[in-house]
C-alpha cells in the first residue's frame, strides 16, 4: 500500500529542486499530490491566511507522512511552521531533508538553511524509571534530518518515509 506523503517547503525558492526529489518517486511506494503551479499558489493567498490554512489542513490530511525539505529560506517560511505543527498535532512521522546541494534551474546550489525543525518545542512525556515527566523537546530531537545529497536521499528516501511512518504508528 502506498504511503501518502505531504511535503512541506518554500515554493518560490525551492520548487526546482523539490521537483528533482518528487520526480525520483516514479519507482518508490509514496503518493503525493500535485503540486500547484505558481498561478494558482499566488490565486489561494491573495484570498488570505485563512484560505491557505485551510488549503494546508486539506492537504495534509489523509496523509502519515510529512517531509520538510530544507533550503536556505525554508525555517523563516510561516507556512511551513504552519505545516509542521499541523503534521505535528495530527500525528504525522515527519523527517527533515536538507535539499541545498540539489542545483536549481540555473545549475546552481545554495548555501545550507537552519532546520525549521530546531525552532519549534512541544511537551512530551518521558518515562525514566518508575518516573514519567513532561519535558519540552525541540521537534529536531524527535524527529530525523538528513541531507539529500550526503545521505544518497534517491536510494533512501522510501526508507526515511517508511521509518517516519512506523514511529508514529502509521
Amino acid at each position: 500500500m502506498a504511503r501518502r506523503v505531504f511535503f512541506s517547503f518554500h515554493y518560490q525558492e525551492d520548487i526546482w529542486r523539490v521537483s528533482q526529489i518528487r520526480n525520483s518517486r516514479v519507482t518508490r511506494d509514496w503518493e503525493t499530490d500535485k503540486f500547484l503551479d505558481a498561478a494558482s499558489w499566488e490565486s489561494i493567498r491573495r484570498k488570505g491566511e485563512a484560505a491557505v490554512t485551510a488549503w494546508i489542513d486539506r492537504q495534509i490530511s489523509g496523509t502519515g507522512v510529512t517531509v520538510v525539505l530544507i533550503g536556505t529560506e525554508t525555517a523563516d517560511r510561516r507556512f511551513v511552521r504552519y505545516e509542521i505543527e499541523q503534521s505535528h498535532k495530527r500525528g504525522n512521522g515527519l523527517l527533515g531533508i536538507h535539499i541545498h546541494r540539489l542545483k536549481n534551474q540555473h545549475g546552481e546550489t545554495s548555501r545550507k538553511g537552519r532546520n525549521p525543525l530546531n525552532d519549534i518545542t512541544v511537551e512530551v512525556e518521558e518515562t525514566v524509571l518508575l518516573w514519567t515527566n513532561k519535558v519540552r523537546k525541540r521537534l529536531s530531537e524527535i524527529y530525523p534530518t538528513y541531507d539529500w545529497v550526503e545521505h544518497d536521499g534517491y536510494q533512501n528516501i522510501n526508507r526515511w518515509i517508511e521509518e517516519a511512518a512506523k514511529k508514529a504508528g502509521r
